[in-house]
């Protein structure tokens, strides 16, 4: 894509064998030239496009092939012995307040106000990674860092206006690409998160849009119905169909229209070139059913053909698998849907472990369905490649939604960190950080962030006593984790609750762990006998977070809610 007043006038010419242009084309503004670009081979080069008016030479541009090094000498890619954690920038840490503000950016930072700017930005990020690498995560995941020139709530980065450029408030892309190698020395990867779907409506396009059909609706607001039912629906009609995924998200989301080949060969490029330019160990797509199906079928094609080593995950918020499952590669579909991607967040178990843990009750109101939704991981493509997660950035912390009790929290935590899936905890989880359902208040600060804060949880300098037991307790199971191949690449082996009491084990060749959850208000005893299927001869079972001792010859008493997780040996 060029763009330049009357730039459809001039003749793009290059000099030379290695590189040819084989098309141009034209679109609606005269202010836009698309050019498509034949490589003969892949040398890194600088080359010339020359440009002619009538047959005069009006300029001239450089552009470079770069060598490939998306790698940065990483060691593995995203998969599920890793840990996620996931931070909203603006929120965590303010690295450098000469930022904080910047000319041609219209919002200003305001740290008293919950929906404002509070600064943060990735020199924070940088200047924190010991500490993350410490807890025992191994993959940050960023909410969009592109710029959102938007006049209020631009903090959260989902209005992007521009989509090859960091907002200038957390850095530049050479601070972005600083950030991912200094992460890969310690062993840490960075995932991306983009928004295909829609567009900022301070976005520099809507000045002058190439095309009459650059946006679904263009001409004026038409919000989606958000009912996510309509894109499986064999009964819906069309116009219903179209609403879901053609409809704006909100005013100021303006919806682009993936429809429209040089709309998808824009986004398809962009996320090609994040990948390649900033060494990205995944991605995160947001909305992602919103996005027109046959685009996303062939942008995950491409995005996997292009990085066979990428493992990259989408949004769906809906909360029954049936929905979740259609989207990821592998899985069967009613209307043989292909999609490519080889992961998807799963909403339904989180749903589940709130529900099950938040009910007493012995089987359907509690526990039992979290069983119940992990017995449908039949209908997934790789149900061990699902991201899983107790919460994150659009709903109440975990903690506060589960009434913040410490028992409650300790046992989430415990089930996200030890069933199938690959676990994403959101900053502030560690010190069991609550909050109300409101956005702007949920994605609070991280205290020690911001010169001056009270409390330090980077230093653990004024952490209650509640915030420090969490903390304790996260970093103990994150970095056990890592150790424990029957969890980073065991596969499930669970059993049906009875009597309040969820046993499940996870096993890889000799290395096997159980995990027993008792929901109820009074001791369960766990007969070791009723496993021997799955335990065999096997003796003693070590408590991984007191380390003490149990004969598997005998019953094991199981605390009032609370989740015991045992190395059997």
């Amino acid at each position: 894509m060029l763009y330049g007043e009357n730039i459809s006038r001039v003749v793009p010419e290059i000099n030379g064998s290695e590189i040819i242009i084989e098309k141009v084309h034209k679109v609606d503004s005269p202010n836009y030239l698309f050019i498509d670009l034949k490589l003969k081979n892949n040398v890194p080069q600088t080359f010339e496009i020359e440009f002619f008016y009538r047959g005069e030479k009006v300029f001239t541009r450089d552009y470079e092939l770069k060598r490939r090094e998306a790698s940065f000498n990483r060691e593995k890619f995203l998969d599920a012995s890793d840990v996620i954690y996931l931070i909203m920038p603006d929120r965590f840490a303010n690295g450098d307040i000469s930022n904080d503000d910047v000319d041609g950016l219209i919002e200003k930072s305001n740290r008293k106000n919950k929906d404002g700017r509070h600064g943060g930005d990735l020199q924070g990020v940088i200047d924190n990674l010991n500490y993350i690498e410490s807890m025992g995560f191994t993959h940050i995941w960023l909410n969009p860092v592109l710029e959102n020139n938007q006049p209020d709530f631009s903090y959260h980065g989902y209005s992007t206006t521009d989509y090859y450029q960091v907002d200038q408030r957390f850095g530049s892309n050479a601070l972005y690409k600083q950030l991912s190698k200094e992460a890969a020395k310690r062993g840490l990867g960075i995932i991306k998160d983009l928004v295909l779907n829609h567009i900022g409506s301070g976005h520099w396009w809507m000045d002058d849009l190439p095309s009459k059909d650059w946006l679904n609706h263009q001409n004026k607001f038409v919000q989606t119905n958000h009912i996510h039912e309509t894109v499986y629906d064999p009964y819906v009609t069309d116009k219903q169909r179209d609403l879901f995924t053609d409809g704006w998200f909100v005013e100021t989301m303006p919806d682009l229209n993936q429809k429209n080949k040089f709309v998808a060969n824009y986004l398809i490029q962009v996320t090609m070139w994040w990948v390649e330019f900033a060494g990205l160990s995944s991605i995160r797509i947001d909305t992602y059913p919103y996005v027109d199906k046959k685009f996303s079928s062939i942008w995950s094609e491409r995005i996997t053909k292009e990085f066979p080593y990428l493992n990259f995950f989408g949004e769906a918020w809906v909360n029954d698998p049936t929905l979740v499952s259609y989207w990821q590669s592998d899985s069967k579909t009613h209307d043989d849907y292909l999609s490519f991607i080889p992961s998807m967040k799963d909403f339904p178990l989180q749903k589940s472990l709130i529900n099950g843990l938040m009910t007493n009750e012995a089987w359907d109101s509690g526990i039992g369905e979290i069983y119940r939704t992990l017995s449908s991981d039949f209908q997934y493509g790789d149900p061990y490649n699902l991201v899983i997660f107790p919460d994150n950035h659009d709903m109440q912390r975990i903690f506060s939604l589960l009434g913040e009790r410490m028992d409650l929290y300790k046992m989430a935590l415990s089930i996200i960190l030890t069933t199938r899936g690959i676990p994403q905890i959101l900053y502030g989880t560690e010190i069991a950080m609550p909050s109300t359902d409101n956005h702007g208040e949920l994605r609070k600060d991280f205290p020690g962030g911001w010169e001056n804060d009270s409390i330090n949880a980077f230093y653990d300098f004024g952490l209650n006593e509640i915030e420090s037991e969490a903390k304790i307790f996260m970093k103990t199971l994150l970095n056990w984790r890592k150790s424990s191949d029957a969890i980073g690449k065991g596969k499930l082996i669970h059993f049906p609750v009875k009597d309040g009491m969820y046993i499940y084990f996870r096993k890889h060749e000799k290395d096997l762990v159980m995990v027993a959850v008792n929901n109820l208000d009074n001791s369960k005893n766990l007969d070791p006998d009723l496993y021997t299927d799955v335990i065999g001869r096997k003796k003693k079972a070590i408590e991984v977070l007191s380390g003490k001792s149990y004969s598997l010859r005998k019953k094991i008493s199981i605390d009032p809610k609370s989740a015991k997780i045992f190395q059997i040996q």
